[in-house]
């Protein structure tokens, strides 16, 4: 099972859009927990709890156990709403879940080693296809990130999903094609170089050709 992150909240008595205002004005995020067949719970966080959660990695794939009213309720957040303006958290919604609940998460893709890389030590670029990857699993058993190690690719290497050791218990949801997570491209810095020095040679050739024809034509009138 798991490790689940404790998470206070209080309970709330009524719901509706009213209510949440109220909840709102208190200084308080009104929140719901939902599911498992089981009645809605109405719960209000503190915002600078859950702004602390917020910021660590993974909120939408993490585990939390909430305690309200003697029960505890192990859930996933579901959906997060935030004010338009201020980007702060307004609502939350909390889902249980069972032992056979199985879910679509998109975990985060990790690179590693990019000084093992002999291509981006020649200054080649990572360009990451893929920040996530969708997996479908149990709520139990969701993974905080893959790991891509980048040691020993080259400047044209690339990175398929079928080259990246994934968790246990958990299955792509794009099983069907070897898809591209990630390459190691070509620096553009020195490819915009080398093209402004040919196009300049180009340009220096045409002069030197052109003030040859000229002195031609010179030479051809003083004769006359």
């Amino acid at each position: 099972m798991a490790q689940s992150t404790a998470l206070a909240a209080e309970g709330r008595d009524s719901s509706g859009t009213g209510s949440a205002r109220a909840t709102r004005r208190s200084g308080r995020v009104p929140c719901i927990i939902y599911g498992n067949k089981e009645e809605p719970v109405l719960i209000s966080i503190d915002p600078k709890e859950l702004q602390k959660q917020l910021r660590g990695p993974g909120f939408f794939a993490r585990v939390f156990e909430i305690e309200v009213g003697g029960q505890k309720h192990r859930v996933l957040c579901r959906d997060l709403q935030v004010d338009p303006v201020t980007d702060r958290p307004i609502h939350v919604d909390f889902m249980r879940f069972s032992a056979t609940t199985r879910l679509n998460m998109d975990v985060q893709v990790v690179f590693e080693n990019h000084e093992e890389s002999p291509g981006i030590k020649r200054g080649g670029v990572l360009n990451v296809v893929r920040h996530t990857v969708e997996m479908r699993c149990k709520p139990d058993s969701i993974p905080e990130s893959i790991t891509v190690d980048l040691t020993g690719l080259e400047i044209g290497d690339s990175v398929h999903i079928s080259s990246i050791e994934l968790p246990g218990d958990v299955e792509l949801v794009i099983a069907d094609r070897d898809f591209t997570v990630a390459t190691i491209a070509a620096p553009t810095l020195l490819v915009d170089v080398e093209e402004e020095v040919v196009a300049e040679g180009e340009e220096g050739e045409v002069g030197e050709e052109k003030a040859g024809a000229e002195g031609e034509e010179k030479a051809e009138d003083d004769k006359d």
